[in-house]
Order: structure tokens, then sequence, then C-alpha cells
């Protein structure tokens, strides 16, 4: 009967040791799916609902040249910059073309295009190609002039 004894008190010992590396092992199952599922939802999306519209719509500030530093534009449809009396912005910068670019909103997100300036437009330092989106702190430079991007 020791043998008996020995392997009843080893089923004693061993089920209940099974039973909770199983339950550690479904445990950390459930918390891999669940961190695969928050990282696999969209960027747009908190907790399972929208985000907001932002409060502030972006602007634009001017900050050269110094005389107009701290002016502040709000784009409602387009704007455009340039020298010619027909532009919405016009300033008497010989390094700006007649009109020389455009900067749109679009549903409360600013973009800007060149509109063939000969100096060219440039957003951080780069070249302007085509149409980009602008972001909150980005740097325009249209000619002599310098705007930044603002809520």
């Amino acid at each position: 009967m020791s043998l008996l004894a020995a392997s009843s008190s080893y089923a004693a010992v061993i089920r209940p040791l099974q039973v909770l590396v199983m339950v550690v092992a479904l445990l950390f199952f459930a918390r891999v799916l669940r961190v695969a599922v928050v990282e696999t939802r969209p960027a747009d999306q908190e907790s399972g609902r929208s985000r907001r519209k932002r409060s502030a719509p972006l602007a634009l500030e001017f900050i050269e040249p110094d005389e107009m530093a701290g002016q502040r534009i709000d784009v409602d449809l387009a704007v455009v910059i340039g020298r010619g009396a027909d532009c919405d912005i016009s300033l008497a910068d010989t390094y700006l073309s007649t009109r020389h670019a455009r900067i749109a909103n679009d549903a409360g997100d600013l973009s800007i295009e060149d509109l063939g300036s000969t100096n060219g437009t440039y957003v951080n330092q780069e070249l302007l190609r085509g149409r980009v989106l602008l972001e909150r702190g980005d740097m325009i430079q249209v000619g002599g002039v310098l705007l930044e991007v603002v809520r």
C-alpha cells in the first residue's frame, strides 16, 4: 500500500500545480491579446471613441519682416501671398513673385502650394514640391517673409 499512498500524495501536490500553470498561461495569453487589440486600433481613436476636433483652428503668424512680427493671419478658405495688388497678403518684397504661394484651409487643416514662383516656397527649410499639409510649428518662407503655423 505504500505505492498507492505515494501516488495519491503525488497527485495531491502535482494536480494543483498543473491547474495553477494553466491559469497563469491563460492570463498571459489574455494580456497579449488585449495589447494586440489596443496596438492595432486606428490612431484617431482613444478608448473606442473618436478624438474631438481641435479646439482652435490653425493660423499663420509673421516672424519676419520685423515690422509685421507677431501679426496673425486667420485662413478662412484660402490666402494668396505675393507682391501683386490682387493678393490677399500683398507685400513689397523683391524676392516675392507677383503670386507666390497659396495657403488653403481644408476643414481646419492648412495646406500650402507654390504658384510657380521664381524663388520657391520653403516649409521647414525644405523646398516645397506640390501641395503640403501644414502642422502647428511649421515655418514657412516665401521670399524674405517668414511665417509660423500657430493655433
